[in-house]
């Protein structure tokens, strides 16, 4: 298979016009205000909560796809250049299991919606958020360690940039989102208005969210350029025949 980096490329698309589109359709559905709802507020009523959850799902699928594929990508270099250290190869599992887990919170997100089970979407999107900005930190360490045998510093910087950008705005994220839900006094925080209370820190939460959710997306695009030299081939199989013993 070429053209693997098709596949970080998709999964930034997908992630992109599925968080539009769902918000432009519960406007015109007079689900939420215009003014800058939660992305998983935007995705609480049918149909738009339907497409958003499938949607969801194929990103979270393709996202873990990229996360093996780079996985894979740093082991391949570690055999061809041991020197590299075997830091980097604990640090490389470390972060496969936080990607992981990150995939499983976006798979959560999109399934449960705020309104029907609120607790677990609500851990759904820490682990997404929270898991997927480790998994960050962790690739732009990485990042650094491999260079100048794979990448380029610049890329390296991007990706702590943004790393240190999502923790910022997770923080900022949770914290305003918390306060907005303890002053809020109207009846439906879906429709959130300026008299409801807690406007200021709706608008602050429901921002950083769509910040980060951008960055992420932008993250998983920085994958391409690497992702260009790499070809994956389909897996063995490995047929066990049994023996049938006759008594």
């Amino acid at each position: 298979m070429s053209k693997i980096y098709l596949i970080p490329v998709s999964v930034f698309l997908i992630f992109q016009v599925t968080f539009l589109a769902t918000y432009i359709a519960a406007v015109l559905q007079g689900h939420v205000v215009p003014t800058i709802p939660y992305i998983s507020d935007a995705a609480t009523y049918s149909p738009e909560s339907c497409v958003f959850g499938q949607m969801m799902d194929i990103g979270s699928a393709l996202l873990g796809i990229t996360i093996y594929i780079r996985y894979r990508q740093i082991l391949q270099l570690f055999e061809h250049h041991p020197d590299l250290g075997t830091n980097m190869l604990r640090y490389n599992r470390i972060a496969v299991w936080f990607g992981v887990v990150s995939c499983l919170g976006i798979s959560i997100v999109g399934n449960f919606q705020e309104t029907n089970v609120r607790v677990v979407h609500y851990i759904g999107a820490f682990f997404c958020f929270g898991f997927g900005t480790l998994y960050f930190w962790m690739q732009a360490l990485i990042s650094y360690m491999v260079y100048p045998i794979a990448g380029t510093k610049r890329n390296a910087h991007i990706r702590l940039g943004m790393s240190v950008c999502c923790t910022i705005l997770f923080i900022m994220l949770a914290v305003t989102g918390l306060l907005s839900h303890i002053y809020f006094k109207g009846q439906n925080p879906r429709k959130w208005y300026p008299s409801d209370g807690g406007w200021y820190f709706h608008v602050i939460s429901s921002v950083s969210e769509w910040v980060v959710a951008t960055v992420f997306s932008f993250y998983i695009l920085t994958f391409t350029d690497e992702f260009r030299d790499i070809d994956l081939e389909h897996p063995p199989l490995r047929l066990i025949s049994y023996s049938l013993t006759l008594q």
